[in-house]
């Protein structure tokens, strides 16, 4: 199911974004939140550490020139290792009943990029959307 949420998520997405000219947080989010729709507290874990890497990449630009592709790089890396911090430190040592994880690696730093070009709501909005249009679709078709 891993490989069609994936593909079903980049098509939509890029359908979505030729329509609408929103992106939805990376090519590849809405299907990997499609496939953990059933756990909406990494959905929210992975949204949050999108915006902590997004507020900090944003601080970090204020003294360092950020643009382009070291953007892109600075908010991948700054959320590979909030999530690698959150399972490494939060989850292990702090009682938690829900999984709290991330979703992925890279999903947190795709979404935070997104952020920054267009804005933290629009980002968010347009990747629900699609996530929802991809889940669907999944239900109907497999």
């Amino acid at each position: 199911m891993l490989i069609q949420a994936i593909g079903t998520g980049i098509f939509i997405s890029f359908i979505f974004t030729e329509l609408t000219g929103l992106l939805a947080g990376g090519l590849i989010v809405p299907g990997y939140f499609a496939i953990f729709w059933d756990q909406p507290a990494r959905i929210l874990m992975t949204f949050v550490v999108a915006l902590l890497s997004f507020l900090i990449v944003s601080i970090l630009s204020n003294f360092i020139i950020i643009y382009s592709r070291r953007r892109f790089m600075a908010a991948v890396l700054t959320g590979y290792v909030l999530g690698w911090l959150l399972s490494t430190y939060f989850i292990d040592f702090i009682p938690v009943s829900m999984d709290v994880r991330v979703i992925g690696y890279i999903v947190p730093g795709l979404i935070a990029n997104d952020m920054i070009k267009q804005g933290i709501i629009k980002t968010i909005i347009s990747a629900l959307i699609v996530t929802v249009v991809v889940r669907l679709l999944l239900l109907l078709f497999i």
